[in-house]
């Protein structure tokens, strides 16, 4: 074999390595459904917090415990356990990113991701200089 082929391959070899790496990096989002049927593996949902539902949170008795109600676009729920601190402005977030997995008809949550109010949603006019800006 020639040197050259040689580097080629080399670098045919680097690029996929490369290219595994980053697929493991690549997240996708479930439903509530959709992660039920895939009980103990980690996903992430979309959801809202169900403002029908109590939270659970008292920081003087156990600030490491939080359970809250989480309903998806579709309209499914499933009750949500987090062992940390509330996110601040919680119930004022549009949507949740949850990580985690089910268990036992549980989302055991690993980290809380918050996607906050917009700042023009409310702002008619600051929406349209954004809009006449761009």
């Amino acid at each position: 074999m020639k040197t050259t082929h040689i580097i080629i391959l080399v670098l045919i070899a680097a690029a996929i390595a490369v290219l595994v790496q980053y697929t493991g990096d690549l997240t996708t989002y479930e439903t509530i459904a959709s992660a039920k049927e895939k009980e103990g593996k980690f996903v992430n949902l979309i959801a809202k917090l169900d403002q029908h539902k109590p939270v659970e949170y008292d920081a003087v008795k156990n600030p490491n415990y939080l359970s809250f109600t989480a309903i998806d676009t579709l309209g499914n729920s499933i009750k949500v356990i987090y062992h940390d601190n509330k996110p601040t402005d919680m119930e004022k977030s549009e949507r949740i990113v949850l990580k985690g997995r089910v268990k036992d008809g549980l989302f055991e949550c690993k980290d809380i991701l918050l996607k906050c109010p917009s700042k023009y949603k409310d702002d008619p006019k600051a929406m349209q200089q954004l809009q006449t800006s761009n």
